[in-house]
This record gives C-alpha cells, structure tokens and sequence, in this order.
C-alpha cells in the first residue's frame, strides 16, 4: 500500500510499500527535497490595508511547499520604483478596470510603468517579451471584431501558458456613507467617485470624505499633488476627476458619453486612417470665468501631445493631428485605432484647464512653456522627439495647489495657496496643513455646471487624513466621518461588519467587480525566474480561504488576468490557476533521475495513476497476508465441494 504524505517545507512525499518480504516498520527512503529556492521578495505599498491583510495568509501557505518570503512594505513611491526597476519576486498588480482594460494596461506593460515591464523580461522565446509587445501593437490595428478577439485570446493564453501571475480576486470598489446622506451612486471606473449625487437628508451640506487614493489612504505627505489635469505622480486621479472634464465621458456598460463635446461623428479618410470631428458644448465657462471653446481644446492638446509620447498608451501615437474647423474640433489618425473614444475618457492626461492657467496664457507656447513640471529654467528642458532629437522647456502652470518635490523615491507636497481652474463639478477651495502635514483639502460644488445639481445637494467637500484604517472605521461610526469612497481605506472585513452590524448607522454599497487583483511573478528573477516555481506557487495559494478570511466574501476569486466581462477577455483558458497543495507539493519534487530538475504536469498525472494503482493492489496484498495468517487464504485449493451442514466445526459466514 503507498501512502502519500502532504510535503511540509520543501519535503517531498514518501512512498511506503508493505509487503510480506519487508516488514511494515520499514520504508524506502523518502524523495531527497529539492535545492533550498532563494527567498521570494514581496513588496507592498503600506498605505493599502487589504494587500497587508493578505500577504501573511500567502505566505503561510507558501511555507508549506517550501518557499520563503521576504516581504518589504513600501511607500507608494518607493514601491513604484523597485516594481518598474525590477527589484521583487511577488507583487500585487490590479489590472485597471474599464475603460482601460484590456488595451491600456496590456499597452504599458511596454514601458517603465508597471511591475510587467521587468516581471515578463523572463518569458521563454518564442512566445517572450518582443513577441508579446509586437502582438498587442497590432491587436490595436484590427478592424473587425472576430479579428480582435482572436488575437487578444493569443495574446492571453500565452501569457496563461508561461504562468507570468496568479489571479487572485475581482475586486469591488466600496462606499461606506452615513445615514444622514442619500442618493450616493458609483462611478464607473476606478476613482471615480460622483460625490455631486449625494443628497442631505439632515445636518450640514458640508460633507468629510475619506477618499481610496493611489497611495491606498489618503496621505498627508502628498494630498492631491499638484492638481494641475496633464501630469501624474503625485496628483491624485480621485481630485483630477471632480475637478476637469474631457471631451467625452464613460458611462454605463462602457457606453461613451458626452461631456464637453456634446456630439461627434467618424469617418474613414482616404489613404487611410479616420477623422473624428466634435461638436463642443457651447456656453460653459472654467471656474476662474474664461470661456471654453474650440481655442481652448486645441490649446490643451498642443500641450499634453506636442512634442510627449505618453507611451503607456496607445491613443497619442494613433493620432496624427487636430485643429480648430468652424468652430469644431477635429482629431485626425494615422491608422485605424479602435479604442480612441475610449481613451478619450481617462481622467488624465487630457482634461482641460483654463487658457489662464497656462504660463503665457490663450497664447502660451507648448514649446517654451509647455504646462509639464518645471519652472521654465534650462534645468526644466527635456528631450523629445521619436529621436530625443527635440527639445521643450516645462514650465509647469501658472497655479497648482501645491509645491511638490521627489527625495529618496518619495514624493512630498507643501500647500502654496494657489489655484487650478477646469469646468468640473468640484471647484478646489483650499488645503489646510501643520507641522504633521496636509490634514484637509477642501472643494465647493460648481453650480455653473451644465449638469448643475438640484435640491438638498452637497455644498462643500471636505477630504480628511487618516493614518490608519482603524481611525477611519472609529470616525464613520461616531459620526464625524461621514463617507468613506473607494478601496485600500478600510478591510474587507470592516466593509462587512459595517454592512452586516452598523447599518443603523452607514449605508454600504458595492460595485460589480471592475478589475482583477492579480500577483504579478518577476519571470526574470530567481526564484520567479522557474516557470516551475510559478506553478508551484499557484497551486499553493488557497485564494478562497484567504478572501473569505481577509474580505469576508466582499470579493471572489478569479481566474484570469482581466475581467471575464472586459471587451475580449472571455475566453475560458485552462488549466486553471487554482489552489491544489498535491500538485504544488508535487510539482516542487525532482525528478529521482535528474538531478535538480522538478516535476512536470504529465509526469504528476502518470505518479496519480500509479500511485491509484499502487494503492489498489497494496489493499489486496494486505488482506491475502492476513488471510493466510488466518488460515482462510483468498484463493481456496481446486478440490470438489463438500456437504459439511452437519460439520459441528463449520461456522456459516452468515
């Protein structure tokens, strides 16, 4: 009979036979373990309080198959730097939700923004990284549907076949308010959160907010950066959206709807390519008074295209020119490029700001006074161009809510009393800060929108630092925090419990899964550099345990890298990356013969079949040596049958 023991630290299982020539105290020598695997580097941003619930369940369980974990909790900065410079083994990754999904973020995986820029430099040819980058250039030129969705199924399983992260789990955006607002309804993309639906039942019509910010909480340090709409890091997508609006806007199911563009129409121009023409949205003003108008669209392109590539993106290579016709705007392509309305929406780089918030004003130059970071020295010039060959000279915008500067990797914002000025729905107010940091940053509704709010609506919006998830959930419960907005502020598990246990006093609501948290695997680093180890790594994960535990089914597991439901990503790609601790137990053993090699999935299936086989054939043996200790031997001698009903020494087996 064999029996398979669960492999604790890398030991891999012992075969014990019994038999009649070896007695059963004896066992053949168990499988040597393999070479002890370098410790697996994790690294987390410490301001996100779900990826510290989870990363100590994972790495028990990694414990269990031998692999050990080193874990690194980072500032969102820090964190960022050694993802894009390839310094991790494990590192939580979300794909970016609609509308990004999966066009956007596949596209950046080119490029030093995400931890699959180093983490796929590993991939085995012919299927390796030049490969994967050309095939999603090309996906974004396919005319037809069919020829879409063909391709992005390559695209996906060959990233499924070399294993390059585990799918962990959809994640839902939360909202937590307080029983003195109503009418609260979430945005339809991560950080987008529509604060102007909220509706005053009783109280102030000033309303604090703990907002989900890339930083996880909202961070003393930085606040909403520089809040000028053409940059990144440290601004803050949440404060970037209720400031600025683009020419169109995301909506239910995906559908694209109309924001400073109120129409537009595509048409196929000869030679190739397509010219998109809008109709703008007439009688708006920015904040600060100035008109917006066709000269204000174009003034915002030349600035953020002109001259900047923005290569995490598809959109800005695709577009070849714009200009001002009878009082249109007009975008013309190199190419086909279907997403182009789509990434129309994102919430940065374009949106647009006033022509006074531009250095120089309506007739600033992009060239010498481009709206980048910079204070228009020599220090500030960068070069440009396909060829670095070009030179523009940043001289950032005449206001920003904030001096920000970046020392040791780390990004610090001091409040300097200026201003920003788009046409959104939030206007900024004010920051306040003392000697522990930003503590409050204030914003007024914008009632000359063109989609003004009506009735008890909220007036002011106030956005409060916290330093810990605990403080947050303290405050919502006694009433001086009245919402709490997106994911990485509190637990799933706090989630649940004001759900479940506080609903006299907050409203909970959650959105449909919207992106996949996923661990993205350095394949170019020991030991994630193993396709093997990935394997192992997968199948030792119990995701569901660890979700129900951490989010208290808040979430579910996935099993794919985006959403089944993001445009061509639905594919059923097996097998499936799931928890199974004997396949990962498994696939951690060396093969007997080949010295530091591991097994393969063909070789776990045949060791499954032989050892059912083992098994069945142990249990006879078994039972045939303690029959013929008996004296009742299984198989009887060939002799005719005897009446023995008289035989007083006969016992029937009835």
């Amino acid at each position: 009979m064999k029996k398979i023991h669960h492999a604790q630290k890398g030991i891999c299982p012992v075969v014990v036979v019994f038999s009649r020539a070896l007695p059963v105290t004896q066992s053949r020598n168990p499988t040597p373990p393999p070479p002890p695997l370098d410790p697996a580097d994790f690294v987390l941003n410490e301001g996100d309080a779900t990826s510290k619930a989870i990363e100590s369940l994972i790495v028990s369980d990694l414990a269990k198959v031998g692999i050990t974990v080193n874990t690194r909790l980072l500032s969102k900065d820090e964190w960022n730097g050694n993802v894009t410079e390839g310094n991790f083994n494990l590192a939580f990754s979300e794909s970016w939700g609609a509308p990004y999904d999966p066009q956007t973020f596949a596209t950046s995986w080119s490029v030093k923004n995400e931890a699959h820029f180093e983490g796929l430099k590993g991939l085995a040819a012919p299927q390796d990284k030049t490969w994967l980058d050309t095939k999603i250039q090309k996906v974004m030129l396919k005319e037809t549907e069919p020829a879409r969705q063909e391709a992005w199924t390559e695209i996906l399983m060959a990233m499924h076949d070399q294993a390059t992260e585990l799918p962990f789990s959809g994640k839902r955006i939360p909202a937590a308010i307080n029983k003195r607002l109503t009418g609260y309804t979430p945005g339809h993309q991560q950080f987008d959160y529509p604060a102007h639906t909220l509706r005053v039942l009783n109280g102030l019509r000033k309303v604090t907010v703990s907002p989900g910010a890339q930083t996880g909480m909202f961070s003393k340090e930085t606040g909403v950066g520089r809040l000028d709409p053409h940059s990144y890091r440290p601004n803050e997508f949440f404060a970037n959206n209720w400031v600025y609006d683009g020419l169109v806007e995301y909506g239910p199911q995906g559908t694209i709807i109309p924001s400073l563009a109120e129409s537009w129409s595509v048409a196929d121009n000869v030679g190739g390519g397509q010219k998109y023409t809008f109709a703008l949205r007439q009688g708006v003003t920015f904040h600060d008074g100035e008109a917006w108008n066709c000269a204000a669209a174009e003034l915002n392109f030349d600035h953020v295209l002109q001259g900047h590539t923005h290569p995490w993106y598809g959109m800005p290579a695709a577009i070849k020119e714009w200009s001002c016709v009878d009082g249109k705007f007009e975008i013309t392509t190199n190419t086909n490029y279907y997403p182009l309305l789509q990434e129309l929406t994102f919430i940065r780089p374009l949106r647009m700001q006033s022509p006074a918030m531009f250095v120089g004003g309506a007739t600033s130059d992009w060239k010498t006074q481009n709206s980048c970071p910079g204070d228009g020295t020599a220090d500030s010039v960068i070069a440009v161009g396909d060829y670095a060959d070009e030179e523009i000279t940043c001289a950032g915008i005449d206001g920003g809510v904030a001096n920000c500067a970046k020392t040791d990797g780390n990004w610090n914002c001091v409040p300097n009393g200026l201003n920003v000025s788009g046409t959104g729905r939030w206007i900024y107010h004010r920051t306040e800060s003392n000697s522990d940091g930003i503590q409050s940053v204030h914003f007024k509704i914008n009632m000359n929108h063109w989609d003004a709010p009506s009735g008890n609506y909220v007036e002011e919006l106030v956005v409060v630092q916290y330093d810990t998830e605990a403080e947050i959930k303290a405050a919502l419960l006694d009433g001086s925090l009245d919402a709490v907005m997106g994911s990485g502020v509190l637990t799933g598990a706090d989630v649940a419990d004001l759900r479940n246990n506080h609903a006299e006093k907050v409203s909970v609501s959650l959105t449909e899964s919207i992106q996949n948290r996923n661990i993205v695997f350095n394949t170019a680093k020991s030991p994630t550099d193993d396709l093997q180890t990935r394997k192992v790594i997968i199948h030792a994960i119990d995701k569901a345990t660890i979700i129900d535990a951490v989010m208290s089914g808040i979430d579910a597991p996935v099993d794919s890298l985006f959403p089944k439901d993001a445009p061509y990503c639905g594919a059923d790609l097996t097998p499936k990356p799931d928890y199974d601790l004997e396949k990962a137990v498994l696939l951690n053993c060396p093969i007997p013969t080949k010295k530091d090699e591991r097994l393969t999935d063909d070789a776990i299936a045949a060791i499954a079949v032989v050892s059912v086989a083992a098994l069945m054939f142990g249990v006879s043996l078994a039972v045939m040596v303690r029959r013929e200790r008996k004296g009742k031997p299984v198989f009887q001698p060939l002799v005719p049958l005897v009446d023995k009903s008289n035989d007083k020494g006969f016992t029937s087996p009835a």
